[in-house]
């Protein structure tokens, strides 16, 4: 097993990495009214799940870091809180809704099984 040497090793970050880019993809097929609505915070809830990671990473105590993991999965379930929106305004398919909840379910598993082993 690789040893983790920054939080640019860890699969939390890397699948938190993954889950913004299908954000992106998905804000692409929005309508345009959605821009500075919608679009804007799926964006923001999307980048702020590899960005706590980061900055979890950065910080001197593991209870600061736990901390912002627990940020990150705050971002996560506001995430999953505008996709269920965006779906149910039929704004996406439901293989683009499934696709993007098995990344979030994924991820959220993940974190939550991190932070317990963070905290001991």
């Amino acid at each position: 097993m690789k040893s983790v040497k920054t939080y640019k090793d860890l699969l939390i970050w890397k699948k938190g990495i993954e889950i913004v880019k299908e954000i992106y993809k998905i804000c692409k097929s929005l309508p345009k009214e959605e821009l500075f609505s919608l679009q804007s915070q799926l964006k923001r809830s999307s980048i702020s799940i590899p960005s706590n990671i980061a900055e979890g990473w950065g910080r001197n105590s593991t209870k600061s870091y736990v901390q912002f993991l627990n940020y990150a999965r705050g971002s996560l379930m506001e995430l999953e809180t505008q996709i269920i929106i965006t779906y149910e305004l039929k704004f996406i398919s439901i293989e683009t809704y499934n696709k993007i909840q098995d990344l979030i379910t994924e991820e959220s598993k993940m974190l939550n099984a991190f932070i317990k082993s963070v905290q001991k």
